[in-house]
């Protein structure tokens, strides 16, 4: 068991990161060859980190492969179709794995607390979620749950770090300042869906994230024991030798719009 209160270095953080990004490569061959179709699921607050492990999870792997999905606002037409209706047109087929950047779990969160769904809707969802779960699970889906916790002195931190950043300030929505005065109401629907979709057969794993680097290091590590997973001999060791081809000749520079040197 790591030491909580020692901060980890950026060199140690780094080099354990890509032990674990070539882990992901070799899962990620592994799925395809064996056809597996994987769903991983992240849920949280509002910057809790689901987005920065993601793109940690992703950056090595072939987005033909490995995909994420982060739905936005449901259309008027998509209100009207069953609930799970626009997340099952991105499940995975064979030899696919889906990252759900939030996921069906918006109806017991966001849309519950800030009343975007009637309370028949949402209590049929808790009902309904756990025997969806169950069918995909039966149907040969390899489901796996995140749910990343944060404190709310470290929510507000983050949120002020988004506001200073030019960068990172597009994350920061009208949402997220509704959000911070809602950390209660959060609360008690995170622990009533829990409740309710917390199962046996589908159970919810809750990484601690008021530390960046060791939740998405943990992650990881977590997701990558969670699928067995053997080394795939590559197709290609090496590269064969070139063959010279004659007979092209380049048409002139000048005939060619090229991008300005800035730097």
């Amino acid at each position: 068991m790591s030491d909580k209160t020692t901060k980890l270095s950026r060199k140690y953080y780094e080099a354990e990161l890509v032990k674990l990004q070539i882990e992901l490569v070799k899962l990620q061959s592994w799925i395809k060859k064996a056809g597996l179709k994987v769903v991983v699921i992240f849920e949280g607050r509002d910057a809790a980190g689901k987005g920065g492990t993601i793109t940690r999870i992703t950056k090595s792997l072939n987005p033909r492969i490995c995909k994420v999905v982060a739905l936005g606002t449901p259309t008027e037409r998509q209100k009207t179709q069953w609930y799970f209706q626009r997340y099952v047109a991105h499940l995975p087929a064979s030899g696919e794995m889906v990252l759900f950047d939030r996921s069906w779990y918006n109806r017991a969160g966001v849309e519950r607390v800030m009343g975007f769904c009637s309370n028949e809707e949402y209590w049929d969802f808790l009902r309904a979620c756990p025997n969806f779960e169950r069918m995909l699970i039966r149907s040969g889906i390899i489901l796996i749950k995140y749910w990343f916790s944060v404190s709310e002195e470290e929510q507000e931190r983050r949120l002020q770090g988004r506001l200073k950043d030019p960068t990172r300030r597009w994350k920061l929505s009208s949402m997220d300042i509704e959000s911070r005065n809602k950390w209660v109401d959060y609360s008690k629907a995170k622990d009533e869906m829990f409740s309710y979709t917390d199962t046996k057969i589908s159970p919810w794993y809750v990484v601690e994230a008021d530390d960046k680097k060791r939740a998405r290091l943990n992650c990881i590590s977590h997701l990558l024991s969670m699928i067995p997973y053997q080394e795939v001999e590559p197709e290609l060791r090496e590269l064969p030798e070139k063959i010279e081809q004659k007979g092209y000749v380049r048409p002139p520079m000048d005939e060619q719009t090229f991008v300005p040197d800035a730097y």
